[in-house]
């Protein structure tokens, strides 16, 4: 401590001349920004006296003083108008709904530690001792640099960390140890899936189809309500874009549209993790400017930040600055800039609040610093805090903790848990039928618009079976052909599967809005599988269909109409069945590298063991013949191709004898005599395809109930500890 005093004098005394704490503060009040005449107490849940949606009303009392440092400072007009609300709004179209009042909710979190193994290297504890609070109709910001802990608190109050994390403390709503019911809360992950060839609007229509009970006419003033709440007018009508060579929206209106998905629950509650994300200074001023106009709704608004523009710092109401998982300061914008100063930093004039506090906790700075010791800027120094990182958050985390700020916020805390307001109630959400309906008609408007990932498959297709059928052409029907043959259905129906693994990105980017939807409950898997199966059928009919048009009549099979129609649907099962393994290896992976190289390696192996290279009957029996040739879909589908071309057919040799087709066959591939043995490896392929998606199933429920247990897990311990 001799030290950290030492070092802290040091740069008291080399800063005074340039900048002195009592000198600095003044200079920033209009960084604070407050309605006109409204340096009140902040909102709380008592001030709201009535909880319904419809008729809620936020109030701030008007004088007295705020709780925890209330500033006594002028606003500056042009900001004032900002933060009142006086901003023009955006052009509505006729018959769109303002946005209504919402009921907010206070959230209070008490000594909240983190802890997930091997995260830190020298502690495991992500978050240590977290005191604070947010109440309704504020803006309440968690900053600090990177690996600083900021996320994680984020998601340990809205009850969504990691299987790999344990949570110690308690957390309030509305005063009561209680988690948050579906559709009480939204939470806004840093990286959102949204999908690129809807409309904004048509986006946001069927995620509140997806959220919301009831009709589907009731859910379009609520989507013109979030539309209009995010600012987004402008582009309602425009596609999202990103992919498939769609120019899509720019990155502040996609972060929006995000948002906005949210907003048509009307959450009690909105965390979101840096909204700011991969934005420039114009797109994160605007965002800042919508979120501070929500909170005027009366939303408790939670989120991350890395750092800020002026401009933005100003429209916090308050700040929780972490460093490496401690609590260096929280309370409002003002006393932050105050409490710097007291500890011995005070703000330069020309330097942003935000990147100063950052620069006085991020170890980073250091090397930056050993690197450029030697540099000299205009004014002499290459940074303003002259001493070492480490030594800086010591001393500001020893300061707020002997502190009013820290002493206020315990006092906040008691004064919000010492009594139970009124309990957040689930508002319902749309059954699996409403979901399975519009999750299969969304993907089939997303197949009807997407050329790159559909239709250019469908391409593919039809060239590589023109390829196929070209090179097997003119076989004619002898007996010298059937090893041919044998050999072209082999080839078109492994071939054909292995092409299916250019499908893998759409899979992987259906899972990925699937795990995106499902992190708010805005699907399940029976949902999504069956939502799925439903879109996928109409494409892989129309695959199956064309290319077994064209190989059938180029390689000139039996002329018969039962005999196609069996063709098309045995080959539209063995899609099936691919597209389910497929399935299944990207929800195990999650990953488009690794999932592809997995399925290559799967259809290599199952081609081995489907009894075109070696009859089956004669594959070594351990690991070839059990069980490799018995889950090789190839096999089904070859064996059931060959006896609809070949059973009940008779190949003359000379002119008074004559074989059967399974006797011509039985030194080229391995069938069954049997009649309707055809019709069995088609239901066997049939069960496969309903086997694979149970195991997708599986994956996904079980992936989904390991992180609800783990929430139930988390909730359970605070109600213990009460």
């Amino acid at each position: 401590m001799d030290e950290i005093q030492s070092q802290s004098d040091h740069y008291r005394s080399s800063s005074s001349s340039a900048s002195s704490p009592a000198s600095r503060v003044p200079a920033f009040n209009f960084f604070y920004l407050r309605k006109p005449g409204s340096l009140g107490q902040p909102i709380s849940f008592e001030d709201s006296p009535e909880w319904e949606d419809t008729d809620a009303d936020v109030r701030v009392e008007e004088g007295g003083g705020d709780s925890i440092n209330a500033a006594t400072t002028s606003v500056s007009p042009s900001l004032s108008k900002l933060n009142s609300g006086s901003l023009p709004s955006p052009h509505l179209p006729e018959g769109a709904a303002v946005a209504r009042k919402i009921a907010g909710a206070s959230v209070a979190w008490k000594d909240l530690t983190v802890t997930i193994g091997g995260k830190r290297k020298y502690s495991d504890n992500v978050v240590k001792g977290s005191n604070g609070y947010a109440l309704p109709g504020t803006m309440t910001v968690i900053m600090g640099p990177a690996k600083s802990g900021k996320s994680t608190l984020l998601r340990a109050i809205a009850g969504r960390l990691p299987p790999a994390a344990k949570m110690y403390g308690e957390i309030f709503v509305n005063g009561a140890k209680m988690h948050m019911p579906y559709g009480s809360y939204g939470f806004v992950d840093l990286e959102t899936t949204l999908i690129g060839s809807l409309t904004v609007r048509e986006y946001l229509y069927y995620s509140a189809v997806l959220q919301l009970p009831g009709f589907f006419s009731q859910k379009k003033s609520v989507v013109e309500e979030a539309i209009h709440a995010m600012s987004l007018g402008d582009f309602a009508n425009k596609l999202i874009g990103g992919h498939c060579f769609m120019k899509g929206l720019p990155s502040g209106e996609r972060r929006r549209v995000a948002i906005a998905r949210e907003l048509v629950m009307r959450p009690h509650i909105l965390f979101i993790d840096e909204p700011l994300y991969h934005l420039d200074s114009v797109s994160a001023l605007l965002m800042m400017v919508t979120l501070k106009k929500l909170t005027s709704t009366g939303c408790t608004l939670i989120f991350t930040l890395n750092q800020s523009s002026t401009e933005v710092f100003g429209l916090f109401d308050r700040i929780c600055l972490l460093s490496n998982g401690n609590t260096l300061f929280f309370g409002e914008t003002l006393a932050c800039l105050q409490h710097f100063s007291n500890a011995g930093f005070p703000c330069p004039i020309m330097q942003s609040p935000s990147d100063h506090f950052l620069r006085a906790i991020n170890t980073d700075f250091d090397r930056i610093i050993a690197m450029c010791k030697n540099w000299q800027d205009d004014n002499g120094d290459f940074s303003a805090v002259n001493m070492d990182t480490a030594v800086a958050i010591c001393t500001l985390e020893a300061t707020y903790k002997s502190s009013a700020d820290a002493a206020a916020v315990e006092t906040m805390i008691m004064r919000l848990t010492e009594k139970e307001g009124p309990l957040l109630k689930s508002k319902g959400n749309a059954s699996n039928a409403t979901r399975i309906a519009v999750l299969t008609w969304r993907s089939l408007l997303i197949m009807s618009r997407e050329f790159k990932y559909y239709w250019l498959r469908l391409i593919l297709y039809m060239l590589l079976t023109l390829c196929i059928g070209t090179i097997f052409s003119g076989l004619g029907h002898s007996l010298s052909s059937v090893v041919t043959r044998v050999a072209a259905i082999f080839v078109f129906v492994s071939f054909t599967s292995l092409l299916s693994i250019a499908g893998v990105p759409v899979l992987m980017k259906e899972i990925k809005i699937y795990a995106s939807e499902e992190s708010n409950q805005h699907s399940g898997a029976l949902a999504f599988l069956f939502g799925q199966l439903l879109s996928s059928i109409p494409f892989l009919f129309l695959i199956s269909i064309s290319s077994s048009l064209v190989f059938y009549f180029l390689i000139g099979l039996r002329d018969e109409f039962s005999l196609l129609m069996y063709f098309v649907l045995n080959f539209f099962m063995c899609l099936l069945v691919n597209e389910g393994l497929m399935l299944a290896v990207v929800s195990l992976w999650k990953n488009i590298f690794q999932s592809v190289l997995t399925l290559v390696t799967i259809h290599a192996v199952l081609m081995l063991a489907a009894g075109y290279f070696r009859i089956r009957s004669e594959l070594p029996r351990p690991v070839w013949m059990h069980p490799l040739s018995y889950i090789a879909f190839h096999t089904y589908s070859i064996q059931g191709l060959l006896e609809n071309e070949y059973l009940g057919v008779n190949f003359a040799i000379g002119q008074v004898r004559s074989i059967s087709g399974f006797q011509a066959l039985h030194s080229a591939y391995d069938i069954s005599p049997r009649s309707n043995a055809k019709w069995e490896n088609v239901l066997v392929l049939f069960l496969m395809a309903v086997g694979y998606r149970i195991l997708v199933f599986v994956l996904l429920h079980f992936y989904a109930r390991k992180n609800v247990s783990l929430h139930r897990l988390f909730r359970g311990k605070h109600n213990s500890t009460a």
